[in-house]
């Protein structure tokens, strides 16, 4: 038995890389926004505040590396 499978590839070419490159790049920015505000978010909170969501102060930094 024989199968075909197509798959959507990225334009290998020169702008195509560029293009990837331009998108992957805005992504990550956005991504390490998020995290900022996250960070800024939770450091705002008292510490019984963050203790109400099962959250310690010196933990903040791993919460918001580690998206929780």
């Amino acid at each position: 038995m024989a199968t075909i499978t197509a798959t959507h590839g990225r334009d290998t070419g020169l702008f195509g890389r560029m293009g990837a490159m331009v998108s992957e790049f805005v992504a990550a920015v956005a991504e390490a926004r998020r995290m900022a505000d996250r960070y800024e978010h939770l450091n705002r909170m008292s510490n019984s505040e963050l203790a109400r969501h099962g959250y310690a102060r010196e933990d903040i930094p791993q919460i918001v590396a580690n998206g929780r």
